[in-house]
């Protein structure tokens, strides 16, 4: 669906409401805690005029550099068919880049990939550090209290990932609202704050931004790494793109979302140049004692639809991996019956609250999970840097000299701030490293491990043009009804076939080839999805295509063969065919893979979902024939 569509069918005011609750919820709950945090005690920094109004700056000038104009104005032109995020642009630098070099399709191939193991390594931190800054309003008020914060930051992270079954359909006309209400108040509280002290309007001269940042030595790394936390999020503006277009998300962010968060820096660095003391929490120190509890609540809500955003990013970027061939098949739950997008993936969903449950307990405070958080948010940004320069460069022919200084100018403050992280990592910034590396040995393992088994199947394989030219000369013994044998090589005879020939000797009247193949676009329209070729003897081989934001549906497909080709299968009244491989790695066997990662995905093969749920099939109408392939 493109842009123009979506925004026919329902109004920009109503989208860029909708895109104020997932797109913003992120980068909007920033302010609970990065000007505690740049400020804090450990940095050394005084709490000088100077200081202040530097810090104030750099995070000004930050939100302006890297979100509007590196991802609003710029990275958002670069959209998929309409579609957004690190899998839809490396599909698009990929499509641009056809004919060159193995090499450098290889580099940005890799490049996505590290995105996305870094994007899932983010998405544990920002549950974690959203809701627990929110309770941390607790203490604020009533010292007594902070035992209190780490329980209550469990309990309701565990009602939240409990609630993902239900999909958030049923709550989702709630998000925008209260999302808009937070940054009203954001905006509100700021401009309170500042009427006391005007000064601090002195901080939108990017002087003081560059003092700040470079005039405390080795600390202005560190500093820096603090920074980076006012953007964490502002990669779902464009990740998010396809579920609103890229208008309204401009106009949340440009009419509602930057003023706000401006307004409410400003009156945070306005409250420490009057009181110092505020620096243990800022942001909650602007509201008057009447006002905190309530305060407690809106930011809990903020948090749980930044935290429910994350989450659901995370369904999807897990999709898109399975339907490219990086992820074994996993189940996927569609929770609304009208946005496509709306999935739910048990075994993501229970496996990532597991993780933000150990960092929680395990880091204790929002303060200690802030070094754990920017390492994963500044590493993915810089792939989105280095992705996109191909797509400007290779797709839409801009100029090589402003390619060149565009990539270099965003690479390197990209890489400032990366390298500030990295100072971070023996304080926590190894957790979402070792996640990230965790998830792409996974990914490559299980693509390099499909390629490996592809090529011992291909050892004993024949062509099925020539193997049906073959049986049909003694034909074996007909049955009535239709047989669907599902292969993964469209080319070659399906080992369900030789199976059923072998142990069954018959074969149906109507046999059916069917091979799913996505392809690196987001979505195939249904007159592009059929490719069918006729074998003659009543076999026909049928390629269906989707995109890699589609979720493949057989049955349906088959339901729409009558109405594109005039070819009417009930998929209630045939047979389905699969094969099920069994892996066993063997030592003894020459491979181009570790054996530690043969038996790595082996196991993956092992507990990949079944194809009768994952494709859609009539699970009554499946026969699966096993075989075990060593490598």
């Amino acid at each position: 669906m493109n842009e123009s569509k979506r925004e026919n069918g329902g109004s920009r005011a109503a989208l860029t409401l909708a895109a104020l609750g997932i797109v913003f919820g992120d980068i909007g709950t920033s302010p609970l805690y990065a000007v505690k945090l740049i400020f804090h005690t450990e940095h050394g920094l005084p709490l000088t005029q100077a200081n202040i109004l530097g810090g104030i700056s750099a995070i000004f000038w930050a939100l302006m550099i890297l979100v509007t104009i590196k991802y609003v104005l710029l990275i958002m032109r670069a959209d998929n068919d309409g579609e957004g995020g690190i899998m839809a642009l490396t599909a698009l630098a990929l499509a641009a880049t056809r004919g060159h070099s193995h090499r450098t399709r290889w580099l940005i191939a890799s490049a996505g990939l590290c995105g996305v193991a870094l994007f899932f390594g983010d998405a544990v931190i920002t549950p974690a550090i959203s809701v627990l800054s929110a309770m941390e309003g607790l203490e604020v008020g009533v010292e007594f209290l902070h035992p209190f914060v780490l329980p209550l930051t469990i309990c309701v992270l565990l009602v939240l990932f409990f609630l993902q079954r239900f999909g958030t359909a049923m709550v989702g006309a709630l998000f925008g609202p209260i999302t808009g209400l937070w940054f009203v108040v954001l905006m509100l509280s700021g401009v309170h704050a500042m009427v006391g002290n005007p000064v601090i309007l002195q901080a939108l001269n990017p002087a003081h931004a560059l003092v700040f940042i470079t005039n405390h030595g080795v600390g202005s790394f560190a500093i820096l790494g603090a920074v980076l936390l006012v953007f964490t999020g502002a990669e779902a503006l464009y990740a998010d793109m396809g579920h609103f277009g890229r208008g309204p998300i401009r106009l949340a962010w440009g009419g509602l979302v930057f003023p706000a968060l401006t307004l409410n820096y400003l009156g945070q660095g306005a409250l420490l140049m009057t009181e110092p003391g505020a620096v243990d929490n800022p942001f909650y120190r602007m509201f008057p004692g009447w006002a905190l509890y309530p305060m407690v609540a809106l930011a809990t809500a903020a948090t749980v639809i930044a935290s429910q955003a994350c989450i659901s990013g995370v369904f999807s970027l897990a999709k898109q991996a399975i339907q490219l061939g990086y992820l074994p098949r996993m189940a996927v739950r569609h929770t609304s019956p009208v946005q496509a997008g709306q999935i739910y993936m048990p075994g993501i969903n229970w496996l990532l609250l597991v993780l933000v449950l150990a960092a929680v307990i395990g880091f204790g405070s929002s303060s200690n999970l802030a070094a754990a958080y920017g390492v994963a948010v500044s590493g993915a940004m810089l792939m989105d840097t280095f992705i996109a320069s191909f797509v400007y460069r290779l797709r839409w022919r801009y100029p090589l000299v402003l390619c060149v200084a565009g990539t270099v100018f965003f690479s390197s403050i990209d890489l400032a701030f990366f390298s500030s992280s990295l100072m971070k990592i023996w304080h926590g910034g190894w957790f979402p490293l070792v996640i990230a590396a965790a998830t792409m040995v996974l990914m490559i393992t299980w693509r390099d491990g499909r390629k490996l088994l592809i090529k011992r199947l291909q050892c004993d394989e024949s062509k099925l043009k020539d193997f049906l030219n073959l049986l049909f000369r003694e034909p074996p013994l007909r049955v009535p009804g239709t047989a669907v044998f599902m292969t993964s090589k469209p080319e070659s005879v399906p080992h369900a076939l030789l199976h059923n020939l072998k142990h069954n000797k018959v074969l149906h009247e109507r046999v059916l080839f069917l091979n799913v193949k996505v392809i690196d676009r987001p979505r195939v329209s249904h007159d592009q999805r059929y490719q069918l070729q006729d074998f003659g003897n009543g076999c026909i081989r049928i390629r269906l295509y989707y995109g890699f934001m589609q979720s493949p549906d057989i049955s349906q497909a088959l339901l729409g063969l009558g109405v594109e080709h005039g070819l009417h299968v009930d998929p209630d009244q045939v047979s389905f065919f699969l094969s099920r491989e069994t892996i066993a790695p063997l030592k003894s066997l020459p491979s181009s893979m570790a054996y530690w990662r043969e038996r790595i995905f082996a196991v993956m093969a092992r507990n990949a979902s079944s194809a009768v749920e994952y494709f859609g099939i009539p699970a009554n109408r499946v026969i699966e024939l096993g075989t075990q392939i060593e490598i």
